[in-house]
Protein backbone atom coordinates (compact mmCIF):
# COMPACT_ATOMS: atom_id res chain seq x y z
CA UNK A 1 0.00 0.00 0.00
CA UNK A 2 2.86 2.41 0.81
CA UNK A 3 4.47 1.86 -2.75
CA UNK A 4 1.65 3.21 -3.99
CA UNK A 5 2.34 6.88 -2.74
CA UNK A 6 4.50 9.43 -5.11
CA UNK A 7 4.51 12.12 -3.13
CA UNK A 8 8.02 13.33 -2.35
CA UNK A 9 9.28 10.71 -4.77
CA UNK A 10 11.63 12.35 -6.93
CA UNK A 11 13.17 10.41 -10.42
CA UNK A 12 16.19 11.35 -11.72
CA UNK A 13 16.40 12.46 -15.03
CA UNK A 14 18.21 14.99 -17.80
CA UNK A 15 15.44 15.90 -20.07
CA UNK A 16 14.52 19.12 -20.59
CA UNK A 17 11.59 18.94 -17.96
CA UNK A 18 14.16 18.12 -15.32
CA UNK A 19 16.21 20.94 -16.23
CA UNK A 20 13.64 23.87 -16.31
CA UNK A 21 13.54 26.21 -13.25
CA UNK A 22 11.27 25.49 -10.44
CA UNK A 23 9.70 28.26 -10.04
CA UNK A 24 9.00 28.38 -13.42
CA UNK A 25 7.45 24.87 -13.04
CA UNK A 26 5.00 25.80 -10.32
CA UNK A 27 4.04 28.98 -12.19
CA UNK A 28 3.29 26.83 -15.22
CA UNK A 29 1.60 24.11 -13.38
CA UNK A 30 -0.60 26.84 -12.06
CA UNK A 31 -1.70 28.18 -15.34
CA UNK A 32 -2.66 25.01 -16.56
CA UNK A 33 -4.51 24.43 -13.44
CA UNK A 34 -6.42 26.78 -13.83
CA UNK A 35 -6.93 26.48 -17.51
CA UNK A 36 -8.11 22.93 -16.40
CA UNK A 37 -11.01 24.60 -14.71
CA UNK A 38 -12.20 26.45 -17.06
CA UNK A 39 -12.28 24.03 -19.75
CA UNK A 40 -15.74 22.35 -20.52
CA UNK A 41 -15.53 20.21 -23.54
CA UNK A 42 -14.35 16.37 -23.73
CA UNK A 43 -12.55 17.56 -26.78
CA UNK A 44 -10.13 19.91 -24.57
CA UNK A 45 -9.61 17.76 -21.94
CA UNK A 46 -8.02 14.69 -24.17
CA UNK A 47 -6.26 17.60 -25.53
CA UNK A 48 -4.63 18.10 -22.17
CA UNK A 49 -4.27 14.14 -21.77
CA UNK A 50 -2.62 13.92 -24.44
CA UNK A 51 -0.08 16.95 -23.52
CA UNK A 52 0.61 15.24 -19.90
CA UNK A 53 1.51 11.79 -21.01
CA UNK A 54 3.73 13.50 -24.05
CA UNK A 55 5.12 14.94 -21.06
CA UNK A 56 5.92 12.06 -19.09
CA UNK A 57 7.37 10.37 -22.39
CA UNK A 58 9.91 13.04 -22.82
CA UNK A 59 10.54 13.42 -19.14
CA UNK A 60 11.12 9.57 -18.77
CA UNK A 61 8.42 8.79 -16.31
CA UNK A 62 8.19 5.49 -16.43
CA UNK A 63 4.18 4.28 -17.09
CA UNK A 64 4.32 2.40 -13.47
CA UNK A 65 4.57 5.84 -11.93
CA UNK A 66 2.00 7.19 -13.40
CA UNK A 67 -0.84 4.16 -12.43
CA UNK A 68 0.87 4.68 -8.70
CA UNK A 69 0.46 7.99 -8.74
CA UNK A 70 -3.24 7.69 -9.83
CA UNK A 71 -4.12 4.89 -7.75
CA UNK A 72 -4.85 7.17 -4.48
CA UNK A 73 -7.62 9.27 -6.20
CA UNK A 74 -9.41 5.49 -7.60
CA UNK A 75 -12.07 5.89 -4.53
CA UNK A 76 -12.48 9.82 -4.88
CA UNK A 77 -13.31 9.23 -8.66
CA UNK A 78 -15.41 6.57 -7.95
CA UNK A 79 -17.50 8.43 -5.37
CA UNK A 80 -17.70 11.34 -7.91
CA UNK A 81 -19.22 8.98 -10.43
CA UNK A 82 -21.52 7.77 -7.97
CA UNK A 83 -23.10 11.41 -6.77
CA UNK A 84 -23.19 12.51 -10.23
CA UNK A 85 -24.71 8.86 -12.19
CA UNK A 86 -27.16 8.75 -9.11
CA UNK A 87 -28.09 12.37 -8.30
CA UNK A 88 -28.03 14.17 -11.16
CA UNK A 89 -31.16 14.11 -13.83
CA UNK A 90 -31.07 15.50 -17.13
CA UNK A 91 -31.31 13.88 -20.57
CA UNK A 92 -32.35 10.61 -21.87
CA UNK A 93 -32.97 8.16 -18.66
CA UNK A 94 -30.43 5.39 -19.17
CA UNK A 95 -31.15 2.67 -16.21
CA UNK A 96 -34.10 2.54 -13.95
CA UNK A 97 -33.91 0.86 -10.40
CA UNK A 98 -37.09 1.43 -9.02
CA UNK A 99 -37.34 5.23 -7.77
CA UNK A 100 -33.45 5.82 -8.65
CA UNK A 101 -32.46 6.58 -12.13
CA UNK A 102 -28.99 7.10 -13.97
CA UNK A 103 -29.47 9.61 -16.76
CA UNK A 104 -27.16 11.03 -19.28
CA UNK A 105 -26.81 14.01 -17.75
CA UNK A 106 -25.38 12.89 -14.90
CA UNK A 107 -23.05 10.79 -16.74
CA UNK A 108 -21.80 13.12 -18.81
CA UNK A 109 -20.98 15.60 -15.86
CA UNK A 110 -19.44 12.54 -13.66
CA UNK A 111 -17.11 11.19 -16.55
CA UNK A 112 -15.87 14.77 -17.24
CA UNK A 113 -15.00 15.59 -13.54
CA UNK A 114 -13.02 12.37 -13.52
CA UNK A 115 -11.30 12.88 -16.61
CA UNK A 116 -10.57 16.73 -15.44
CA UNK A 117 -9.11 15.65 -12.21
CA UNK A 118 -6.86 12.76 -13.84
CA UNK A 119 -5.38 15.67 -15.73
CA UNK A 120 -5.45 17.58 -12.83
CA UNK A 121 -3.06 14.80 -11.06
CA UNK A 122 -0.89 14.16 -13.83
CA UNK A 123 0.44 17.53 -14.31
CA UNK A 124 0.84 17.70 -10.61
CA UNK A 125 2.98 14.61 -10.67
CA UNK A 126 4.76 15.90 -13.56
CA UNK A 127 6.25 18.68 -11.13
CA UNK A 128 6.97 16.61 -8.14
CA UNK A 129 8.42 13.71 -9.86
CA UNK A 130 10.89 15.95 -11.81
CA UNK A 131 11.92 18.19 -9.58
CA UNK A 132 13.37 17.14 -5.66
CA UNK A 133 11.76 18.68 -3.01
CA UNK A 134 14.56 20.84 -1.89
CA UNK A 135 14.34 22.63 -5.13
CA UNK A 136 10.42 22.54 -4.81
CA UNK A 137 10.51 24.24 -1.41
CA UNK A 138 12.68 26.98 -2.52
CA UNK A 139 10.58 27.80 -5.56
CA UNK A 140 7.37 27.77 -3.31
CA UNK A 141 8.98 29.83 -0.87
CA UNK A 142 10.05 32.64 -3.56
CA UNK A 143 5.84 32.73 -3.84
CA UNK A 144 5.81 33.00 -0.74
CA UNK A 145 8.24 36.22 -0.05
CA UNK A 146 5.44 38.46 -0.16
CA UNK A 147 3.62 37.20 2.73
CA UNK A 148 6.62 38.42 4.77
CA UNK A 149 5.66 41.89 4.72
CA UNK A 150 1.85 40.29 6.31
CA UNK A 151 3.96 39.36 9.25
CA UNK A 152 4.01 35.67 7.76
CA UNK A 153 7.58 33.58 8.44
CA UNK A 154 8.36 32.89 4.89
CA UNK A 155 11.89 30.97 5.75
CA UNK A 156 10.28 28.63 8.37
CA UNK A 157 7.13 27.52 6.17
CA UNK A 158 9.86 27.04 3.40
CA UNK A 159 11.96 24.93 5.90
CA UNK A 160 8.81 22.62 7.45
CA UNK A 161 7.57 21.97 3.53
CA UNK A 162 10.96 20.56 2.76
CA UNK A 163 11.32 18.91 5.93
CA UNK A 164 7.70 17.58 5.22
CA UNK A 165 8.27 16.15 1.64
CA UNK A 166 11.93 14.72 2.90
CA UNK A 167 10.51 12.91 5.38
CA UNK A 168 7.71 10.99 3.25
CA UNK A 169 9.69 8.58 1.60
CA UNK A 170 11.48 7.94 4.98
CA UNK A 171 8.30 7.33 6.51
CA UNK A 172 7.38 5.04 3.82
CA UNK A 173 10.50 3.34 3.99
CA UNK A 174 10.38 2.53 7.83
CA UNK A 175 6.36 1.55 7.53
CA UNK A 176 7.72 -1.04 4.60
CA UNK A 177 10.11 -2.15 7.22
CA UNK A 178 7.78 -2.58 10.01
CA UNK A 179 5.38 -4.29 8.02
CA UNK A 180 7.68 -6.62 6.90
CA UNK A 181 9.11 -7.37 10.46
CA UNK A 182 5.11 -8.01 11.43
CA UNK A 183 4.52 -10.32 8.26
CA UNK A 184 7.62 -12.31 10.03
CA UNK A 185 5.89 -12.54 13.17
CA UNK A 186 2.58 -14.17 11.19
CA UNK A 187 0.14 -10.99 10.73
CA UNK A 188 -2.01 -10.83 7.62
CA UNK A 189 -2.39 -7.35 6.04
CA UNK A 190 -3.94 -8.47 2.74
CA UNK A 191 -7.21 -11.01 3.85
CA UNK A 192 -10.29 -10.15 5.08
CA UNK A 193 -12.34 -7.15 5.30
CA UNK A 194 -11.15 -3.34 4.76
CA UNK A 195 -12.32 -2.96 8.58
CA UNK A 196 -9.69 -6.33 9.57
CA UNK A 197 -7.02 -4.45 7.65
CA UNK A 198 -7.39 -1.33 9.32
CA UNK A 199 -7.13 -2.87 12.31
CA UNK A 200 -4.20 -5.11 11.60
CA UNK A 201 -2.19 -1.79 10.47
CA UNK A 202 -2.93 -0.56 14.07
CA UNK A 203 0.45 -2.37 15.83
CA UNK A 204 2.32 -0.48 13.08
CA UNK A 205 1.38 3.06 14.46
CA UNK A 206 2.85 3.29 17.80
CA UNK A 207 6.44 2.33 16.08
CA UNK A 208 5.70 4.34 13.10
CA UNK A 209 5.40 7.27 15.47
CA UNK A 210 8.45 6.41 17.76
CA UNK A 211 10.83 6.55 14.88
CA UNK A 212 9.37 9.69 13.43
CA UNK A 213 10.16 11.54 16.73
CA UNK A 214 13.18 9.93 17.15
CA UNK A 215 14.41 10.93 13.32
CA UNK A 216 12.98 14.63 13.97
CA UNK A 217 14.91 15.10 17.06
CA UNK A 218 18.24 13.82 15.47
CA UNK A 219 16.99 16.46 12.54
CA UNK A 220 16.74 19.15 14.95
CA UNK A 221 20.43 18.18 16.98
CA UNK A 222 22.03 18.50 13.70
CA UNK A 223 20.52 21.46 12.29
CA UNK A 224 21.58 23.14 15.52
CA UNK A 225 25.16 21.79 15.13
CA UNK A 226 25.30 23.39 11.68
CA UNK A 227 24.28 26.86 12.85
CA UNK A 228 20.61 26.89 11.73
CA UNK A 229 19.14 29.86 13.65
CA UNK A 230 15.18 30.38 13.81
CA UNK A 231 14.64 33.71 11.78
CA UNK A 232 18.70 34.12 10.24
CA UNK A 233 18.44 35.10 6.49
CA UNK A 234 19.45 31.88 5.03
CA UNK A 235 21.95 31.53 1.43
CA UNK A 236 21.91 28.64 -1.41
CA UNK A 237 24.58 27.41 -2.47
CA UNK A 238 23.43 27.36 -5.91
CA UNK A 239 21.07 29.78 -6.81
CA UNK A 240 18.05 29.30 -9.10
CA UNK A 241 18.86 31.35 -12.51
CA UNK A 242 16.30 31.47 -15.08
CA UNK A 243 17.70 30.85 -18.22
CA UNK A 244 16.49 31.93 -21.94
CA UNK A 245 15.15 28.17 -22.41
CA UNK A 246 12.76 28.44 -18.69
CA UNK A 247 11.63 31.41 -20.36
CA UNK A 248 11.10 29.68 -24.18
CA UNK A 249 9.30 26.74 -22.33
CA UNK A 250 6.89 29.41 -20.54
CA UNK A 251 5.78 31.23 -23.75
CA UNK A 252 5.38 27.55 -25.48
CA UNK A 253 3.10 26.31 -22.45
CA UNK A 254 0.86 30.19 -22.72
CA UNK A 255 1.11 29.20 -26.22
CA UNK A 256 -0.41 25.86 -25.96
CA UNK A 257 -3.19 27.18 -22.73
CA UNK A 258 -4.47 29.44 -25.41
CA UNK A 259 -4.69 26.74 -27.89
CA UNK A 260 -6.84 24.41 -25.78
CA UNK A 261 -8.73 27.16 -25.12
CA UNK A 262 -9.47 28.39 -28.07
CA UNK A 263 -10.35 24.47 -28.97
CA UNK A 264 -12.76 24.61 -26.56
CA UNK A 265 -14.68 26.97 -26.95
Amino acid sequence: MTRSITLGQYIPGQSFIHRLNPRLKILILVLILVLLFLLETFGALLASLAAALAMFALAGIPFSYLMRGLRPIFYIALFALIIYFFFTSGGVVLLRIGFITVESEGVEQGLFIVARLVVLVLFSLLVTLTTTPLSLTHGMGYFLKPLRYAGLPTEEVAMIMAVALRFIPTLMEESQRLMRAQLARGADFETGSIFRKAGNMVPLIVPLFVSAFRRADELALAMEARGYRIGARRTRMHEDIITLKDWGALALVLVLVALVWAFSL
